[in-house]
């Protein structure tokens, strides 16, 4: 084969290299059940081998992906290992995976609707549905991103455009005073990040403090918010957060509406990895108020369990977002510019991320997605129940798959039980801070791990 035809290969010879690839991930998910959960130190020899790739000589395709293959085996923590507990981002279910081959192979270009009208029309049913899902208003519209990060960064821009209509055309210099953000000293410090990238500093984010249980404060969050207007600042949004990385706790949505109102500002919730919730009409009473905000985040390559790559963004204003992203080129086709992602979004050329959320509620549903998110909740009780009986002691409230354990010696002996479950290999769970304190932090999303699993955890424990 010419090398350039290694690039576009037949349709047969394509065939054949997918069906070896099918029968390779189906070997690896087989072989998956009982690996170790934790990466192998790369060898020496491994990173020699990579380091010889210059690319001026070719290897057979499939000869390049059994050495990826074998290295992603053993370089990687192994999330869809039902011993993986970790953070959030579990093994996916498999009408994403098969949604990611079913775009990488049409390969659309969605910024555009003329140029990909099914594809967008897709994402907007999905988005649409998953809103009235939430319980947001009827004309709430929103959009897929490649994370939360994209989605919280969203939210700012929101935010300040709607404080500030002039800033969109002329920047900061324009504002006259500094605009502040709120947000839980427990949430997502990806805020920083983002105050930083759209220019109001990181100062500019006021981390408010929590209330002993992981939750912002809302006292702290009002007399902060008095204070900054009484020195002449600008508090332009509060971001709530319903699902802490660390706890999973959620802040009080009802409070930090009120403050919105009676200071005017945008009320934002980040439920990235908690917004899974709505699925289940058991658990879902733990959101009340979320419908009511201005704009929401969530993942679902989260507890939703999709691919890496799928965030969502909503709003009940979504005339905000033309006034943010809205721009006229002459090398795009005229078209409706309230479906052209370009004009509506951050990102310009996109990929097609929603169908991953599409075919996984095509094939489960929301009762589908409600007996994972209650199965979730049932195996960190469950854990937590038999960590109890040892000594340890559960220090977060969380209604999510999340619990937080301090050892029978107490926090100082956290980082050994961590790396003792490492070194076991059988299991990943992670240390985090739970208001100040050293933490044990199992994460229970995944939904390969069954009760066989999360027993064995527990006798592993509690025999350190």
């Amino acid at each position: 084969m010419q090398d350039i035809d290694s690039l576009f290969p037949s349709i047969g010879e394509m065939r054949s290299i997918e069906d070896q690839l099918s029968q390779k991930l189906a070997d690896v998910r087989q072989r998956s059940m009982t690996r170790r959960t934790t990466p192998e130190p790369l060898s020496p020899d491994w990173l020699a081998n990579l380091k010889s790739k210059s690319f001026d000589q070719t290897e057979e395709l499939s000869v390049a992906m059994d050495w990826v293959i074998e290295a992603l085996e053993t370089g990687i923590v192994q999330m869809t290992h039902p011993g993986h507990l970790g953070l959030f981002n579990p093994s996916p279910n498999f009408a994403s995976e098969c949604a990611d081959r079913i775009v990488s192979a049409f390969n659309p270009q969605v910024c555009v609707y003329t140029h990909a009208p099914a594809a967008v029309e897709i994402e907007r049913h999905t988005i649409n549905q998953i809103a009235l899902k939430i319980g947001m208003p009827a004309e709430s519209e929103g959009h897929f991103t490649s994370g939360g990060a994209e989605a919280n960064a969203t939210s700012v821009l929101c935010a300040l455009q709607a404080k500030f209509p002039d800033y969109g055309e002329d920047g900061l210099m324009s504002l006259g005073s500094q605009p502040m953000i709120y947000v839980s000293a427990e949430s997502h410090l990806a805020w920083l990040k983002i105050a930083h990238s759209v220019g109001i500093g990181r100062r500019a984010v006021r981390l408010i403090a929590t209330d002993g249980q992981g939750r912002m404060d809302a006292d702290c969050l009002t007399s902060t918010l008095e204070r900054d207007v009484e020195s002449g600042l600008a508090p332009v949004m509060i971001a709530a957060t319903a699902g802490t990385t660390n706890a999973g706790m959620i802040d009080p949505l009802a409070e930090c509406r009120a403050m919105a109102d009676r200071f005017g500002l945008w009320l934002h919730v980040d439920a990235a990895w908690g917004g899974a919730l709505i699925a289940s009409p058991k658990h879902r009473s733990n959101l009340s108020g979320i419908e009511n905000a201005d704009s929401i985040t969530l993942d679902a390559h989260k507890w939703f369990a999709t691919t890496m790559g799928t965030g969502i963004f909503f709003t009940s204003r979504p005339e905000i977002l033309g006034n943010v992203f809205r721009v006229s080129a002459s090398y795009m086709p005229e078209s409706d510019s309230s479906k052209d992602y370009y004009s509506n979004s951050m990102q310009w050329s996109r990929r097609f991320i929603g169908l991953k959320m599409f075919l996984a509620l095509c094939s489960a549903g929301w009762n589908g997605f409600a007996e994972h998110v209650e199965r979730s909740i049932r195996l960190t009780d469950r854990l937590a129940e038999s960590l109890a009986t040892g000594g340890w002691t559960r220090v977060n409230s969380s209604p999510m798959g999340v619990a937080c354990f301090v050892p029978p010696k107490g926090n100082a002996d956290v980082d050994r039980c961590v790396n003792a479950v490492h070194g076991d290999g059988r299991f990943w769970v992670s240390k985090a801070k739970f208001e100040g304190q050293s933490v044990l932090r199992a994460c229970v999303t995944n939904g390969r791990t069954d009760e066989e699993t999360i027993d064995r955890l527990g006798s592993f424990l509690a025999s350190l």
